[in-house]
């Protein structure tokens, strides 16, 4: 005899899904109404990280087709494959700026140039600075390896380092940055992030053969002006002192606040350097040490120069 079964849609549900469905929805309008938003249907209305990942996948293969493009590619059709990767990719990544930029027109119109026609000059301009795009990393990539006795090969540095990986993002980010598509490159910066622990915001200015080593923990700030042949080390801050406001209370924004570190600067682990101070050429900054002012050139600083209490200006006569 077969046990009778109570049919599914007797059963009392065992989650109020309808009524937590009216709630968020009551919360959305309450949002939308406080920030002034559109309350008519629409698609989406901000870029995709999902889709941003996809392409930032994408252009790591077209820069780099024989080591980070797929494992059957050849090189007699090499040239073909970066063609039709960049095609669909620069397509893509137009879909995403029109819709950053479509969201800015919504909460600040402007006059002039219509935003279609802003989003493509921005992918043109991005895709014709690729090659120098490609040129600066090949120089981050040769600082990693000669900058690493454990590297054994520069394509070990590519594959392998995140400090590498955490650079190709940000160029890519620094491009959409400048650009004009700053918050896909804020999204690319948070993806590079979240993948290998090294936070640069796309404004930070950095300059050629620069090598973070290690890299978990790296923070760089926005308005931060790095030099050439930099190296840093492992939970280096390159961060803001201060937060200056106006008269009614509110965070200035895009001022100077974070330092600039000239050529061949190494800076090693867990050293802080906060404000707008500048970093000497040449200087070395030892770990862990906390630095708020002005490092003269070729200055070797370490815990026992600031116990001592020296003046960082004076500390390169020192050395």
């Amino acid at each position: 005899m077969t046990k009778s079964t109570t049919p599914f849609k007797n059963k009392t549900p065992l989650f109020e899904i309808s009524h937590i469905v009216d709630e968020l929805a009551d919360v959305r309008k309450h949002w939308r109404h406080m920030h002034h938003r559109s309350t008519e249907p629409g698609g989406r209305e901000l870029p995709s990280p999902d889709e941003l990942k996809k392409i930032l996948s994408d252009l790591r293969a077209v820069l780099f087709p024989m080591r980070l493009g797929p494992p059957e590619l050849r090189q007699e059709n090499e040239n073909f494959f970066v063609g039709h990767t960049l095609d669909s990719l620069l397509h893509s990544l137009l879909t995403q700026v029109r819709l950053e930029l479509s969201y800015a027109e919504r909460n600040n119109p402007s006059v002039g140039i219509s935003f279609e026609d802003q989003a493509l000059k921005i992918v043109r301009d991005f895709s014709r600075a690729l090659p120098s795009l490609r040129s600066l990393l090949d120089s981050d990539v040769i600082a990693a390896y000669r900058g690493d006795p454990a590297a054994r090969s520069v394509d070990e540095v590519l594959l392998c380092y995140p400090g590498v990986l955490a650079m190709i993002y940000h160029r890519i980010a620094h491009q959409l940055y400048i650009l004009g598509a700053v918050l896909l490159a804020r999204i690319v910066s948070e993806i590079a992030h979240a993948e290998t622990g090294i936070d640069i915001h796309p404004g930070a200015q950095i300059g050629p053969g620069f090598f973070i080593d290690h890299g978990t923990g790296v923070v760089i700030g926005e308005t931060t002006v790095i030099g050439k042949r930099v190296r840093l080390y492992q939970a280096v801050t390159l961060g803001s002192k201060s937060f200056p406001t106006d008269a009614e209370g509110e965070i200035k924004k895009g001022i100077p606040r974070h330092p600039i570190v000239e050529d061949d600067v190494i800076i090693y682990a867990g050293a802080t350097v906060l404000g707008r101070v500048t970093i000497g050429q040449g200087a070395v900054i030892g770990g862990n040490v906390w630095i708020t002012a002005d490092v003269a050139p070729g200055s070797h600083i370490s815990q026992a120069t600031l116990r001592h209490g020296d003046n960082l200006n004076e500390t390169a006569q020192k050395s």
